[in-house]
């Protein structure tokens, strides 16, 4: 069931995150121009260019590991053999955290379809759960391009950590090549403005923002 399997992926996130939570993460500096971080599925996300870019490699094989050992069918441990964190930047302290998880159809053996997002959107919803308490979850859709984008936004902080509330957001969207979610733990609205607000391109198409300010303006729950 696709919707069970991508709750895999999402279990990278609380992983890296609170890797780099204990680590003692720089305090924030001012804002400067951006970067931009371009990944082999096609797409683009100019992240903050003041926030640490984080090597991903010691903290995969954890990640996967924890990944694997929530897997109950096939599809989901091959999603979590094939899950990947494409970049991963922080910012404060506790720190602020960008990042992409990533799926490539190559690797996974089949490939989805826009229309599969919102089976996707629910499997998401499910593995937020399982790594965060979260509270007041929001979940909108809307198009950068031909892209359609699924997003979920929440209260929460990772399980074990309740000492840190975070504002939660996943926005994904299905490629040619791959699934892609960007997701973040911001610690406050400012870290939640620059990741909205950061430029994105999907397979050539170009938006200035990644979630448009029509976005969660009816205030949308599930």
């Amino acid at each position: 069931m696709k919707s069970a399997f991508f709750a895999t992926i999402l279990a990278l996130a609380p992983v890296a995150g609170m890797c780099q939570a204990t680590a003692g993460a720089p305090a924030a500096a001012p804002a400067s121009a951006s970067s931009v971080f371009t990944g082999e599925l096609g797409y683009s996300f100019a992240y903050p260019g003041d926030w640490e870019f984080v090597d991903t490699k010691p903290m995969m094989p954890a990640a996967h590991q924890q990944a694997a050992e929530n897997a109950t069918t096939d599809p989901e441990k091959k999603g979590a053999e094939c899950a990947q964190i494409g970049f991963l930047v922080r910012s404060g302290n506790p720190p602020s955290v960008i990042m992409s998880l990533t799926l490539a159809f190559d690797c996974f053996g089949s490939k989805f379809s826009q229309d599969d997002l919102p089976s996707l959107g629910e499997g998401i919803a499910g593995g937020m759960k399982k790594n965060f308490d979260t509270a007041d979850p929001m979940y909108d859709a809307y198009k950068i391009g031909s892209h359609r984008i699924w997003i979920e936004r929440a209260k929460g902080s990772v399980k074990g950590h309740s000492e840190v509330t975070y504002t939660l957001e996943t926005a994904c969207t299905i490629l040619d090549k791959g699934m892609v979610c960007l997701f973040t733990m911001a610690k406050d609205d400012a870290a939640l403005a620059l990741f909205e607000k950061s430029a994105v391109t999907l397979e050539g198409e170009k938006a200035d923002a990644l979630v448009p300010a029509t976005v969660f303006a009816g205030d949308k729950k599930k």
